[in-house]
């Protein structure tokens, strides 16, 4: 069984690929055993593999889920969280969005406000230059692309149906530099503490379940961070 993975963040930094194919003599594998051959396959990586996630078709996966064939398999490091050209990956509504592009908190607080709403907040992310005595110069971000926009939609839709609340999130891609914007989530509802509520709802789910990672960049090098490193966080999320 030959399988080909993507791979994200410091683990595709420490295998040398952001694409791997995996020959297996096992005719049908599950997502856990995956993780366990590839571990034994890649002994320098097996640390991060076995923090990671397997997702199958855009979906995170059970360590039971049996992979079927042909389907889109990732791993997914821990999440944190394009250069040159443009980058931008939207939801068909165009509530959520990643972008290598500066995000202008306006145009995404435009996306949600209501006529009926009287409350609308912004929450805006940027990064900071000291967490404690490390300083950085810069965050870098990477995502998987359209799974990261099926997770977002997933917390704007929860949003909706738990406060009645419109939500809006775009994401950066690439090069953040100090004080710029990273992410905004904007939302609006009938009522202030709805929106309190709704708009902290959703930045602690983004940091828990999209695929997006960061790279802090400093004087000491580069490190790429994922959800567990909160507490150590260079922006203000």
């Amino acid at each position: 069984m030959q399988i080909t993975i993507r791979l994200f963040a410091g683990l595709a930094e420490i295998m040398g690929t952001s694409s791997l194919s995996f020959d297996t003599s096992e005719t049908s594998i599950t997502a856990g055993r995956l993780k366990e051959l590839l571990s034994a396959a890649y002994p320098e990586a097996a640390s991060q593999i076995a923090v990671s996630l397997v997702a199958v078709d855009r979906e995170y996966a059970p360590e039971d889920f049996i992979i079927p064939v042909m389907a889109e398999i990732a791993l997914i490091p821990p999440v944190s969280g394009g250069e040159a050209s443009s980058i931008c990956e939207s939801s068909s509504d165009n509530l959520y969005i990643l972008t290598n592009q500066a995000l202008v908190a306006e145009d995404i607080l435009n996306k949600v406000l209501d006529a009926n709403h009287g409350a609308s907040l912004l929450f805006v992310g940027t990064t900071r230059e000291m967490t404690g005595d490390q300083q950085t110069t810069a965050l870098y971000y990477e995502a998987y692309l359209p799974m990261a926009i099926a997770k977002l939609q997933e917390i704007g839709n929860e949003v909706q149906e738990r406060w009645k609340a419109k939500c809006a999130i775009a994401h950066r891609l690439g090069l953040v530099g100090l004080k710029e914007s990273s992410v905004i989530i904007a939302v609006s509802s009938p009522h202030r503490d709805t929106c309190y509520e709704a708009s902290r709802f959703a930045i602690e789910k983004l940091k828990q379940m999209v695929p997006i990672w960061k790279q802090d960049i400093n004087e000491n090098g580069q490190i790429w961070k994922g959800s567990e490193g909160k507490s150590a966080d260079s922006s203000s999320v």
